[in-house]
Parts: structure tokens; sequence; C-alpha cells
């Protein structure tokens, strides 16, 4: 075994749907010499568009990600609530730099 890890690689959707097409017509070792991923990680990916069934790989490789969208009015609502808490804690940081600078004139 090696000492040093790889760093884990992250592929998007698309790559993977077109690997497993690649790897249907060419064979799956081809596949994944031909595009520098390993043999076990395309074999994952064919598995997991199989068992969709749908022959959408899409949804299968992409399963545990349900992308929620929220309202534009929640998100700005969110957004002007960040913008106070910011807005709050630069106030604390700046009396507490005055403060600081107060007692470090009077403890000389």
């Amino acid at each position: 075994m090696r000492d040093t890890k790889l760093p884990k690689r992250q592929y998007t959707d698309e790559f993977k749907v077109e690997a497993t097409r690649l790897a249907e017509s060419v064979g799956g070792h081809e596949a994944a010499r031909r595009l520098g991923v390993p043999v076990a990680t395309l074999g994952n990916w064919k598995r997991r568009s199989a068992a969709a069934g749908t022959g959408a790989p899409e949804v299968a490789l992409n399963a545990g990600a349900v992308p929620t969208r929220r309202p534009v009015s929640e998100l700005e609502a969110e957004n002007s609530r960040l913008r106070r808490e910011l807005a709050d804690a630069k106030l604390d940081v700046e009396i507490l730099r005055k403060a600081t600078a107060y007692f470090a004139k009077g403890s000389r």
C-alpha cells in the first residue's frame, strides 16, 4: 500500500453519464483507461444507472442530493437577517477594539 493518499476527485453528473455510455460501448476497462477513472468507480456508476432502470442515469447518480428551491422572498429575508447579524458583529468588534485601546493607554 502507498503511504500517500490521493485527493478525492469529484466528477460532474454529466461526466458520469457520458462515462457510463462510453463504458457500454467500448467496455468498462477500456473506458476507465481512456478517462483516467478507476475501474471500480466506473463500475459503481454503471451499477447505479442500471439500478434506476428508467434509462436515466442522472437520476440514479444524483439520488442522494435532491435540490430544493426556496422562494426568492425567503432568500431575501435570510439575506437581510444575515446582513443585520454581520453589522451587529462588526459593531461589537469596533467597541471591543476601542475599549482595548482605552484600557491600554490607562495602564501605562
